[in-house]
């Protein structure tokens, strides 16, 4: 390929995955295969390592290619970021208008308000030079703030190139990096296993990933982002706030959808309380809303006092938190053995929900705390599917509280509890032999990022415990039917559903297996990087310190844990009894791409998916066939080689069936996984 070939070529692949990265990111309506993306981020990547003069700042490919700095340079903002006034209640909402009102002085009729959810992360400004993303930076003082461009490039919503033939020479961008909800909830379970000390809140968690001097670091947390607002731009002209917002959207930015243009403050009242009212629904912690008087023109005119505008208002919520009488403190013992502490409460309404329990986190927390049995306590409810005790009220103490202590023995199966070195939490000893630990650990095992096993809850693992059906994960290879239906509320269909799901699970990929397995400290990105570098789990199995350790990103505490792990013999036990039952732990993709022998089974195989399929998600299944090689598409066409077909099927099948495509129901879907599995 000659050299302008390749530039064009370059351009194509870049166009095409920004816009794929859109569709996916942004609009949830991802267009093609993870596998078609993939192969074109490759080839992007391939053509600019051999034309490193055609990289672009904007190129998909730079998300996360900039080398950790020592410290973040100090950026001057074009214009002040500036905060906002606050109004707690509605009096002070009414009054907001009215001091705008006595500003204009001569204004009739209502004034159009442009309203939107108060976003809890952090603030940040985005400047676009010719529609390339130039520079981020934190909010700072409001005047000068951090430069955190590289990490910012990490966030898959914010688009490097803007939208539109015709960007504006400057602009300035105006948003908040946040968390969602879920991802802060599975972080801080993470980190209570590892025995590490949790976030707060979501916008702790996002400010701390956001200030990380790797930017490696920070594409490791789902960041996300809402624009709100424009600073400085040139060569544009808008009258009003709700047509910046629209203007910004048209760029490829995220705007939420929940933002309205209202009339009249009775309406700006209306629009707070109906957000209040979905504050506990929604994916992303919100402390209120945000009113800002639309026309450009009256923005002017009213002018700025101090730091803050005088035509925009934050008009907060009522608080979170509340105050009741901690009754008792239990421990509950969770997948790694990790005992935590949780408050017995004197139910109480807290953010729309009655409260009885809240966590205490761990024996410092307790006593950093001071919380005794019996004191008056701060609950409050932010983020975190448990409450959390706050503090404790001491000045309301009458004398017969008493203090907390961590049992030496387990509550559920009575081995000895310890405190390792240098860790914060307590752990039971027992393993395999404490029921809580088998509960948490099959869940665990069949959660949808390990082996995808579709309806196996909580309470369902509780009851196969307690029944004495499952002692370990392999059991679960060994279930019947009429058992499973002797259970309490699993119908027959329900327990086949099971059966089918728990079949389908054999043929996850290596990095999938080895996450299921629950290695404490070993979550979804370092399992990944075990399977690319030890390739088969007999060889991860009999690793040394010293070889995991050579491994980038594998530190001495990670390591240890991977080798006691698969040293006791119990762990070793359940993996032999996992194969015997069908479990594939099939060697890595990278490895058997670079065998001697060659291709995968299905290597150079396209397969489309259509209808649902029982005993499978649509997740799985591709990971399954992507297992052995095989490529997932979106659509059929004569280069497809077989159509799979469950349910309810669209207009795939009648496609596939014209151009006289293989087509295969899930029976034979599922033998076919079988046939090339056992080639492995």
């Amino acid at each position: 390929m000659d050299r302008q070939a390749a530039l064009e070529r370059i351009r194509m692949l870049s166009d095409e995955l920004r816009e794929h990265n859109r569709q996916y990111y942004q609009m949830e309506r991802p267009i093609v295969s993870d596998a078609e993306y993939d192969r074109l981020l490759r080839e992007l990547q391939e053509l600019e390592a051999a034309y490193p003069e055609y990289v672009m700042p904007d190129s998909p490919s730079q998300r996360v290619g900039s080398k950790p700095a020592e410290q973040f340079a100090k950026v001057t903002h074009l214009t002040p970021m500036l905060s906002l006034q606050n109004a707690m209640d509605e009096g002070e909402i009414r009054e907001f208008e009215n001091k705008v009102r006595r500003m204009l002085g001569d204004v009739a009729g209502a004034i159009n308000y442009t309203c939107e959810p108060k976003f809890d992360g952090l603030a940040v400004s985005l400047t676009y030079r010719d529609g390339v993303l130039e520079q981020g930076a934190t909010r700072g003082d409001g005047s000068t703030g951090e430069e955190i461009t590289a990490n910012l490039r990490t966030i898959h919503v914010i688009p490097l190139r803007l939208l539109g033939s015709k960007p504006p020479q400057i602009v300035e961008i105006r948003g908040e990096v946040y968390l969602p909800i879920d991802a802060f909830r599975k972080m801080n379970e993470e980190r209570a296993n590892e025995g590490e000390p949790l976030y707060v809140n979501p916008r702790n968690a996002a400010s701390g990933a956001l200030r990380q001097l790797d930017p490696s670091m920070t594409a490791r947390r789902p960041l996300s982002f809402f624009a709100y607002g424009l600073g400085q731009v040139t060569d544009l002209d808008f009258e009003s706030q709700f047509q910046a917002l629209d203007w910004i959207q048209s760029c490829g930015l995220p705007v939420t959808h929940l933002r309205r243009k209202v009339t009249g403050i009775e309406a700006v009242v209306d629009y707070w309380r109906e957000i209040e009212g979905q504050r506990d629904q929604l994916p992303f912690e919100v402390d209120g809303v945000v009113v800002k008087v639309d026309s450009f023109d009256l923005q002017q005119r009213l002018g700025f006092v101090s730091r803050s505008p005088r035509w925009a208002v934050a008009c907060k919520f009522p608080p979170r938190q509340e105050v009741t009488q901690l009754l008792d403190i239990f421990v509950s013992v969770g997948r790694t053995g990790a005992l935590t502490p949780t408050a017995a409460l004197q139910p109480v309404f807290v953010g729309g929900v009655t409260v009885s329990r809240a966590t205490l986190h761990n024996m410092d927390e307790v006593r950093r705390k001071d919380v005794r049995i019996g004191d008056w306590v701060v609950v409050q409810r932010a983020g975190d599917v448990i409450p959390e005790v706050v503090a404790a009220l001491p000045e309301r103490r009458q004398g017969t509280e008493t203090l907390f202590e961590m049992p030496q023995q387990c509550p559920e199966c009575g081995s000895d509890v310890v405190r390792e070195p240098e860790e914060v939490v307590y752990r039971c000893q027992g393993g395999m032999k404490c029921p809580a630990q088998v509960k948490e650990s099959l869940f665990h095992f069949g959660s949808r990022r390990a082996m995808d096993i579709e309806g196996l809850g909580s309470k369902l693992c509780d009851q196969l415990v307690d029944t004495g059906l499952v002692k370990d994960p392999a059991d679960l290879y060994r279930l019947t039917l009429q058992p499973l239906v002797e259970l309490e509320r699993l119908a027959e269909k329900s327990a086949q559903n099971l059966l089918d799901a728990i079949e389908a699970s054999r043929y996850r990929p290596l990095e999938r297996c080895i996450f299921a397995l629950g290695i404490r400290m070993v979550g979804e990105h370092v399992a990944k990087v075990l399977a690319t570098r030890f390739g088969t789990i007999e060889k991860l199995m009999e690793a040394t310190s010293k070889d995991l350790e050579s491994v980038y990103g594998i530190g001495p505490n990670v390591a240890a844990s991977i080798v006691s792990f698969f040293s006791q013999q119990t762990n070793r036990d359940v993996i032999r009894r996992l194969k015997e039952g069908g479990v594939v732990f099939p060697p890595a993709v990278e490895l058997r791409k670079d065998s001697a022998s060659g291709a995968l089974p299905l290597s150079g195989k396209k397969f489309v998916f259509t209808g649902s399929l029982a005993g499978f998600t649509r997740e799985g299944a591709s990971d399954a066939i992507k297992a052995l090689g095989a490529e997932v598409v979106g659509s059929v066409s004569k280069k497809t080689d077989y159509v799979v077909c469950g349910d309810d099927p669209g207009s795939k099948l009648e496609k596939a069936n014209q151009l006289g495509v293989t087509v295969l129901d899930e029976a034979a879907f599922s033998a076919l996984l079988t046939q090339y599995a056992e080639s492995l």
